[in-house]
């Protein structure tokens, strides 16, 4: 034993710890991997919450009312289409057919005639427009994209015109407007009657200032009322179509108006005339 413990003194090798080198990444010319994570600590739960069909019809509902509430608020207070379309209706029949039947019944040589003849036309008028309406028919343009057959197009606007809905078919999918209130059919008949009872009422007024025996200078007062709010009115028509400013808008409202005239003066020339060939024929 001691021998063995006296060679293992003086011929053992002595070991020199050699360092250990930590193994380097190779060089992948300026790109990191990503470590890879650790999913041990995430949570199980879904991201998204359970789908709810009633509860996402009510965000995309409540969506579309704050959409709706901010695109009220940007346009501001503004005059419905509808209401103006109604009013451009009466306007225009109220200054045409009672001037007509007022300058008609001027030829009789009795202003109460005018007078009582030209109420009863506007009463009558009034609800005639008002229960009516407007029946409009430019269905054409509304399916004209969409490259639909000739006969297809036609018997399909064949139907809508005589179709109640048309008025708002044609809101909606022409001039894009929303689904008209429960309250819009009173308020087209008002704004229609008012507007013509407002028209026709214009040519009466001068009859109200002469005597009985004077019903024509009532008629040639009348006549130049009739010609400058027959002018205002085609010039305003068109100018709120075509735009108000430049040169070619203040030409086009001027023959809007123009056109507006002669329309109420030849309608005005025809009835006076009738009346007087029945007068003088004793008919």
């Amino acid at each position: 034993m001691s021998l063995v413990g006296l060679k293992n003194l003086f011929f053992s090798q002595t070991r020199t710890p050699i360092p250990r080198h930590h193994q380097s990444k190779p060089k992948t010319h300026g790109y990191m991997y990503p470590e890879t994570p650790d999913w041990s600590n995430v949570s199980s739960e879904p991201l998204l919450p359970p789908s709810n069909p009633e509860s996402g019809d009510l965000e995309a509902q409540s969506r579309s009312n704050s959409k709706t509430e901010k695109a009220n608020a940007k346009k501001g207070f503004r005059i419905d289409a509808r209401v103006i379309s109604d009013a451009t209706i009466g306007l225009s029949d109220g200054l045409t057919v009672p001037f007509a039947l007022t300058a008609g019944l001027s030829a009789l040589g009795n202003t109460k005639v005018v007078i009582y003849g030209g109420f009863a036309e506007l009463i009558a008028g009034a609800i005639s427009m008002g229960l009516g309406g407007a029946n409009l028919s430019d269905l054409t343009a509304v399916f004209e994209p969409y490259n639909i057959p000739a006969e297809t197009l036609t018997n399909l606007t064949s139907h809508l015109t005589s179709s109640p809905k048309l008025v708002d078919f044609v809101m909606q999918f022409q001039h894009c407007e929303s689904e008209p209130a429960s309250s819009r059919a009173l308020t087209s008949a008002l704004t229609i009657a008012g507007a013509y009872f407002f028209g026709g009422l214009l040519p009466l007024i001068p009859y109200f200032f002469v005597g009985a025996e004077q019903v024509f200078q009532g008629l040639y007062i009348s006549i130049g009322v009739m010609v400058l709010a027959l002018f205002a009115f085609g010039y305003v028509k068109t100018c709120v179509v075509v735009g108000w400013e430049g040169g070619r808008a203040v030409r086009q409202g001027c023959f809007g108006g123009v056109q507006m005239v002669v329309v109420g003066s030849a309608a005005a020339g025809a009835a006076m005339g009738l009346v007087r060939l029945f007068n003088d024929g004793g008919v």
